[in-house]
């Protein structure tokens, strides 16, 4: 008897959520179906990568967002120049409170952020989220007197990661979080996948992501896909061969008004093997393109659109 489709894990999980789950008010205000604590467990091995084949999953978008993480930038300008949109609605929701322009349409924002610097520094930034707290979380050094100023380049979370991983994989500290108490309130949205743990045993490198919360419907894939994208990137860089990634979802959960994404997809059968090939590896981690990435023997089912809750 063959093993279920690794894909199955995530179709139960949705089942389980929308049948068992709390009806709770959230912070969107659009309400959801939640339960609190879950796993899934990918094998990354021989290019396995966990991509849906329920619906069609757009992996590049997942993937130019992983790399921007990687910058360190927090504007959303170099995201919507690749017509990558998924940050947009937080600054642009942002703008139509605090200027009452309540008319201003997804398209006109984001060609006003490209074109005109002023308003992209302005109405892009996202605060300190990801990416600043991955590579270069706030660091202070002695100012006299007993006093602290902030260094202008903080600490680089994942330089420190590909370096222990090199120099001392069996450590129990090979990890990055973006959840930074202090900075919080600055964030246009806080980390929800926000702790990324990592081990090495007999040469296979697996990684570990804590998320806090997840969109089952939505964000779960983008995120897996993400996490198994940096776990081959440091593996590339490190010398190790892909081993496994391990999910763990805090508040997982299925908005209320994604009923009809949930019917559709758990009427869908999962089929296939996606792989997903590094084609060229660069002198570090934070030099990879997108043209790096393949993604093939991906036959995916039809997408199923479903709106976003901000």
């Amino acid at each position: 008897m063959s093993a279920p489709h690794p894909e199955c894990q995530y179709l139960d999980l949705i089942r389980r959520v929308w049948t068992e789950g709390e009806e709770r008010v959230d912070r969107t205000g659009v309400g959801t179906r939640s339960l609190f604590g879950a796993t899934v467990r990918y094998d990354l091995s021989n290019d396995a990568v966990p991509l849906l084949t329920t619906k069609r999953v757009a992996w590049k978008i997942a993937a130019r967002e992983m790399l921007w993480f990687l910058t360190g930038d927090t504007n959303i300008r170099k995201l919507v120049e690749q017509k990558v949109h998924i940050w947009t609605d937080w600054p642009l929701d942002h703008y139509r409170r605090t200027t009452g322009d309540a008319a201003m349409d997804r398209d006109t924002f984001e060609a006003r952020i490209i074109a005109d610097d002023d308003f992209a520094a302005k109405w892009g930034d996202l605060g300190p989220v990801y990416g600043a707290q991955w590579v270069n979380w706030p660091d202070y050094a002695p100012a006299g007197e007993d006093l602290y100023r902030r260094k202008p380049q903080g600490i680089n979370q994942i330089a420190q990661l590909v370096d222990g991983l090199k120099n001392n994989p069996s450590s129990r500290r090979l990890l990055f979080t973006g959840w930074n108490v202090a900075e919080l309130p600055g964030m246009a949205l806080p980390p929800c996948h926000m702790t990324y743990q990592f081990h090495v045993s007999n040469g296979k490198l697996s990684g570990l992501l804590f998320q806090r919360s997840c969109d089952l419907g939505l964000g779960f894939a983008f995120n897996v896909f993400a996490t198994a994208m940096l776990i081959r990137m440091l593996a590339d860089q490190c010398g190790y061969q892909p081993g496994e990634l391990i999910w763990n979802g805090g508040d997982v959960h299925l908005y209320l008004n994604h009923a009809h994404l949930v019917e559709e997809q758990l009427a869908r059968t999962p089929e296939g093997a996606p792989k997903l090939r590094l084609l060229r590896k660069p002198d570090s981690i934070f030099d990879y393109r997108i043209e790096d990435f393949e993604v093939y023997d991906y036959a995916p089912q039809a997408h199923i659109a479903a709106p976003v809750a901000v």
